[in-house]
């Protein structure tokens, strides 16, 4: 149950940080947009199954849960600052831009993931 409302917290956190609404654009039929937080939400969770396996107790779970949501913002920050990538992006529909957040996202998390074990 705890895994489950973290992943919605870290769903609204993420939304809230991004400068472009993901849920809006997702339902006009934005595929960068669903990638990028698709990847995003993925990414998470391979933390947070990786944390319900490998800690004994609900602080030391929500420690990691907590450290993951931080790097993935931080992940999506320093990659569209880096790479010199706005918003319009999204916003435009550039697959190639929402895979590539995706799939960083994603590799965070297995990594974040492995950390724990």
């Amino acid at each position: 149950m705890l895994a489950a409302v973290l992943l919605a917290v870290f769903f609204k956190a993420y939304t809230w940080m991004t400068p472009f609404d993901e849920v809006k654009l997702i339902r006009l039929g934005n595929l960068a947009a669903a990638l990028s937080l698709g990847g995003a939400l993925i990414g998470f969770s391979i933390t947070i199954g990786s944390a319900l396996v490998h800690t004994g107790d609900y602080r030391e779970f929500s420690a990691w849960a907590f450290g993951a949501m931080v790097v993935q913002m931080l992940a999506y920050a320093i990659t569209t600052r880096v790479l010199n990538m706005s918003k319009d992006q999204i916003e435009a529909n550039n697959t190639a831009f929402g895979g590539l957040l995706g799939a960083i996202s994603i590799s965070i998390g297995v990594i974040n993931g492995a950390c724990i074990s």
